[in-house]
């Protein structure tokens, strides 16, 4: 029971970094405006960018990618330090991967529905990056990395990439975590949810109007 206890403990502290919406944040202290008032109105790294320039955009996306480091810390720590047996006692139910995959989803859903802006959020790309540096390690993060920069440079669509980046999101937890069907399921869940919080930019790629990397803004 102790170990489901800090499994949950792992998932709300994790929402909560996730939560922090470093975008909006950033913008009002630093550039007095909101960047919700601008572009595609969303908080993370690729509106940052076009908003607020390479600085601010850069700043967003290391204190996003930051928080999902910070979650993976959370739930080694929890398991080094809180749970009996470091949470790997087959009977506890809570594994080594399960614990860092609870702390991937729940700091890609803080960052995708923040309750400090109405439940709305990211897309969760940055924020998801970090966390796999944490649970898929650097070999695996590395991959999804590669799968979104090959998309991006060939498309020039971000959305592109980060839409086959969390597709693949899965495939790779398996080849990792084969057999631990919990973790297995808390990383399609994210990668679900990502891919459904691209809902917008998977309706202009259908219908052609999805910006590319480099076009001109549009005029008012």
């Amino acid at each position: 029971m102790s170990s489901v206890l800090v499994l949950i403990g792992v998932f709300i502290i994790s929402f909560l970094l996730g939560s922090i919406p470093w975008g909006l944040i950033i913008s009002r202290v630093f550039y007095h405006t909101d960047i919700r008032e601008h572009g595609s109105g969303n908080i993370g790294t690729t509106n940052a960018m076009r908003t607020m320039g390479k600085v601010g955009g850069g700043a967003v996306f290391l204190l996003d990618f930051g928080k999902g480091l910070l979650s993976g810390v959370v739930a080694m720590l929890s398991l080094w330090f809180l749970v009996p047996g470091g949470g790997l006692v087959p009977e506890s139910g809570v594994s080594y991967a399960f614990m860092l995959a609870a702390a991937t989803t729940g700091c890609t859903l803080g960052h995708i529905f923040s309750p400090w802006l109405g439940f709305k959020g990211g897309k969760g790309i940055a924020v998801a990056v970090g966390c796999l540096f944490m649970s898929f390690g650097v070999m695996g993060a590395c991959v999804e990395l590669a799968i979104f920069a090959v998309l991006v440079i060939a498309t020039r669509y971000v959305s592109v990439g980060s839409i086959a980046a969390a597709g693949a999101c899965p495939f790779i937890a398996c080849v990792i975590y084969w057999g631990d069907w919990p973790a297995i399921a808390c990383f399609t869940l994210t990668a679900l949810v990502v891919i459904w919080a691209h809902r917008g930019n998977i309706e202009r790629l259908r219908d052609g109007n999805e910006r590319r990397i480099g076009d001109k803004k549009e005029e008012a």
